[in-house]
Parts: structure tokens; sequence; C-alpha cells
């Protein structure tokens, strides 16, 4: 074998890595001209994203293409018009791109805030006693008349024992148990009922309380403070707090700081917003 050959691997190899390598698609790459007008590979992403979420849940074979046809066709027929922009036109692409810039200026007021120290700090400040809301252990007998509920009052201020009462004589079911609630929040019964716990000290009893079920005689166990939730169960709830805050912050700001002059128009009836043939000519 000629000794020169042995070097056609080597030739070859070097011949390939020579090659130039497709440089990754970005958003400028151009997927498409019509007359020379480029479509990119942008132009189809954003597409894409804006359509309504059940066509964004189709194949993307099946999207690249019929996204590049329509901006194909699209492309078309803007280069087909001739005459000006009519006025319903412009003042569309005029309020899209007041909406689209608005949009963004949020987007980086919202990236401004929230960060994790932002997250933190608002987390120590909310709950700075390291607890949450008040909560209530709570025992009731419910009856159907205000007498009954007197009389019940008047034998527990008597020295009655509460739960041998509620197993006798409430009608609610939880009177088996001895009317204990167990614990509950605030929100969690009628408010009327609620109003009459929240003034309760551990050990009191209540008067009678009328609500839509019946009356009711109450008495509180006992009252804490639920605990505090971990940091992250309510990053996220901190966080779209911290830029909501944000962003209105930054439009009063705005607003406040713009010069900005609210023509009035005499004999200007607000009802003209309907009339479409204003801006059809």
């Amino acid at each position: 074998m000629p000794k020169g050959l042995t070097f056609l691997p080597t030739l070859a190899l070097l011949a390939h890595l020579a090659l130039p390598v497709a440089a990754a698609p970005d958003a400028e790459t151009v997927v498409a001209r019509v007359n020379g007008q480029e479509i990119t590979l942008g132009h189809i992403i954003i597409a894409r994203a804006t359509l309504p979420q059940k066509y964004q849940q189709v194949s993307a074979d099946i999207l690249y293409g019929a996204i590049l046809d329509q901006l194909i066709q699209q492309t078309a027929l803007e280069q087909s018009r001739t005459g000006d922009v009519p006025r319903l036109v412009h003042l569309q692409l005029e309020n899209e791109r007041r909406s689209l810039l608005a949009a963004d200026a949020i987007e980086q007021i919202m990236s401004g805030a929230g960060g994790e120290a932002d997250v933190q700090a608002a987390y120590d400040t909310k709950y700075a006693s390291g607890f949450g809301a008040d909560e209530f252990h709570a025992a009731h007998i419910l009856v159907e008349t205000e007498d009954e509920a007197k009389a019940i009052k008047a034998d527990l201020d008597a020295g009655a024992d509460f739960t041998e009462t509620a197993k006798e004589k409430s009608t609610g079911p939880s009177g088996p148990g001895g009317g204990d609630l167990g614990w509950f929040g605030l929100g969690a019964m009628v408010p009327e009922f609620e109003s009459a716990i929240v003034t309760l000290v551990p050990g009191e009893i209540s008067d009678p309380v009328q609500t839509q079920f019946g009356w009711h005689v109450v008495t509180l166990f006992e009252k804490r403070k639920s605990a505090a939730p971990e940091l992250d169960e309510v990053r996220d709830e901190l966080a779209g707090e911290l830029q909501q805050n944000a962003v209105e912050d930054a439009i009063e700001d705005l607003t406040a700081k713009a010069e900005i002059e609210r023509v009035e128009i005499e004999g200007l009836n607000p009802e003209v917003i309907r009339d479409l043939s204003l801006i059809e000519n």
C-alpha cells in the first residue's frame, strides 16, 4: 500500500472540521422574505405566544408552518394596499403601541420589586409577632327560643356544667359532643355568633345570641394566635403584593409629575364614544 494513502483519513477529518458550523437560530434569524421584506423567527415566536391558549397546545410542527404561511400572506396583503392608512387603522396602531409599551414599562417596574430582600422584609413586618390571625376554641348550646336560652344561661350562671347541659339540651349537631366547636378563625362563623365570641374572655359565658339557626349560649375555652406561615408558603403572595404596590406607586408618581391637560369640550356627550362613523373616513 502506498505510504501517502495513510494521510487520507487525517486530511478528511481536517476538512470536516474546517466546514462552517451553522449558528444557533435566534429572534433575528430570517425565515422568509416577501419581495425582500424579512420575516424573522422572532415574528413567529411572538405570533404563537399571542394565540388563544387552545391553539398554543397544537404541535409545533403544525404551528410553525401555519404561522409562517399566515405571516407571508399578511405581508403580501400589506404590500398590496395603496393610499393612505385609514384613520381607524392608524388609531388602532397608536393604541396598540401605547398599550404594549405601557405593559413593558410595568414589567420593568415589577422586575425591580419583589426581590428576596424585599420579600423577607415584608414577611418580617407582616408577621413581626411571629403569629397570624386570632383563633378561638369555643362551645355553644343551641335551642329554638329566647326563653329557653335565657333559662339555660341562668342555670349555667348558677353553676350547671356547660358540657353536660349541652349534651342534654342543645339541638345542634355539636350537642352530643358537649357543644364543642373546636378551633376556628374569624370568618368561619355567622356574624352574630362571631361578634359574641370575640367579646368573651376564656371561661366566660355569653348572653343568648340569635342567629339564623336559633338561639345560642356560647362559652369561650381558649383564644390564641394562629402560627405564622413559613416564608416559602407566602413568598409568591408577598412578592405579588410588593410588585403591585410598586406599579401603583410608580403610576401615581408618574402622573403626578406629568404635565397633563384634560381638555373640556363644551357640549360633549359621552355617548359619542359609541359613534364609529367618526373614525371611518
